[in-house]
Order: structure tokens, then C-alpha cells, then sequence
């Protein structure tokens, strides 16, 4: 898959339907952040084998600081099934989520959570803090890691590389 620049995001050639092939949904949904203009991060959630909600940053474009991919994400994945719990589910998301993102996994009682690239300023599922598996809070995820990590810092990376440009 290109990126508006022309470079070139490789995908795994071979996968089944497994976290590679979510992970590789996700970051469909980086590109179209990454072409808005947004940093590119792209989430979605999955229930019973079926996506049920794909986002991507859109912080600048709604003006809002909380409108993280996984924050949309949740948000039409609550909607979908009609319950703020939502229970079952399993995200997959380019970079690991942050403080914010995390303590909504956790509030909404997200089973699994699966991201490309860890952040190492912000993570906080493992990287800086690990909100998902704090054993004080009512509810853990099981969390996987570096799933077609290159791919997904690759984007990150040139979107970055991008912006130092332009300053």
C-alpha cells in the first residue's frame, strides 16, 4: 500500500484471518489519518470474528483532543452492539494506546488488545505505565504486542519525517 508521499508500507505477503490481518485493517485506517493530516494511528475492534468499528485519529480535524482512533473506535463499537460494555471484543490498533485510551479499554471492558508499535514517550500498556494489567483496577486485557511492528512505525516514521520537512 503507497502513502500519498509514494512510500511504500509492505504487508505481510501470507496471513489468515489473525491479528496480522486486523493489524493490517488498522493500518488502512493510519493512511487515511496520515493523508488528513492527523498523525497516523488507525484502530479497529472486533467481535465474533467481524469488524465492528474502524477509526483513525481525528484530533485536529474535530478539534479535539480526546478524538484518539481507539476513543472513535469504542465509541462506534458501544454503539454497534448497544452497551457500553463491550465485552467479547478485541482491538487492534497501529501504536500502543496512551493513558487516556488505555483507562477507556479498560472502562469498557475491551477482552484483547493487540497494537503494532510500541510507544515508548506515551504507552501505556507496557511501554511508560501498563493501565491494562494493573492489578488495583476491575478489569485486565490480554495484550500482544509488535504485531507487523515495522509496518506500523514505518507510517509513524514518515508522517514525522514529513512534518520536520515542512518546518
Amino acid at each position: 500500500m503507497k502513502l500519498l508521499n509514494g512510500t511504500v508500507v509492505p504487508y505481510p505477503k501470507a496471513f489468515e484471518m489473525d491479528d496480522k490481518f486486523y493489524i493490517q485493517e488498522a493500518i488502512k485506517e493510519a493512511i487515511k489519518a496520515f493523508e488528513a493530516d492527523e498523525v497516523p494511528v488507525g484502530a479497529v475492534i472486533v467481535y465474533k470474528n467481524r469488524i465492528i468499528a474502524r477509526a483513525h485519529n481525528q484530533i485536529k480535524t474535530l478539534k479535539d483532543p480526546t478524538a484518539h482512533a481507539e476513543m472513535i473506535a469504542i465509541t462506534q463499537a458501544a454503539s454497534y452492539l448497544k452497551n457500553e460494555r463491550l465485552l467479547n471484543t478485541a482491538m487492534y490498533v497501529t501504536l500502543e494506546p496512551c493513558a487516556m485510551c488505555a483507562g477507556a479499554l479498560v472502562l469498557a471492558r475491551i477482552k484483547k488488545l493487540v497494537f503494532g508499535a510500541k510507544d515508548e514517550k506515551a504507552g501505556a500498556c507496557g511501554s511508560v505505565i501498563d493501565l491494562t494489567n494493573n492489578k488495583k483496577l476491575n478489569h485486565n486485557l490480554i495484550v500482544k504486542s509488535g504485531v507487523y511492528e515495522d509496518g506500523c512505525r514505518k507510517i509513524l516514521q514518515e508522517f514525522f519525517k514529513k512534518k520536520r520537512k515542512q518546518n
